[in-house]
């Protein structure tokens, strides 16, 4: 089930952020991740955010800024069961058209939105971690 982010899921959805970010980015020091989790927790709350929660469990979530999808974060133990596809269906039904960022190193996301409709329109490299990253987009009929 697909459900808004309250409050009271903070620690859990920021426990999937952290681990999420550490595994899906090997290319990047774990000390990245870690030194931004305070400051993401703190602006997290604002973003426009859906769960995906089976037996009250949270296993993933979408964050949403307007037509910007700032992540889509899937409990590792649960990956390639359809939560990401079911979450980013959800910001399809909501908005008639998306963009996102994702590092040109992390191909197993980069093959996910490509399969999903989502095409490369910019290529530039992120200051923080001098990776390079894609700017993904994708428009509704």
């Amino acid at each position: 089930m697909i459900r808004e982010f309250k409050i009271k899921d903070l620690e859990r959805v920021m426990e999937i952020w952290l681990e999420s970010n550490i595994d899906a980015h090997s290319f990047i020091d774990k000390k990245y991740w870690e030194d931004n989790y305070e400051m993401v927790k703190e602006i997290l709350p604002s973003a426009e955010i859906y769960l995906y929660e089976e037996n009250k469990n949270i296993l993933g979530f979408v964050g949403l800024m307007e037509n910007y999808i700032a992540g889509i974060f899937v409990e590792k133990n649960f990956h390639s069961q359809g939560i990401g596809r079911k979450l980013l269906d959800c910001c399809k039904s909501l908005k008639r058209e998306l963009t996102l960022s994702v590092y040109e190193k992390n191909q197993k996301a980069y093959s996910f939105y490509i399969r999903e409709g989502f095409q490369v329109v910019e290529k530039k490299i992120d200051e923080n971690t001098n990776e390079i990253e894609l700017v993904m987009y994708w428009r509704g009929d």
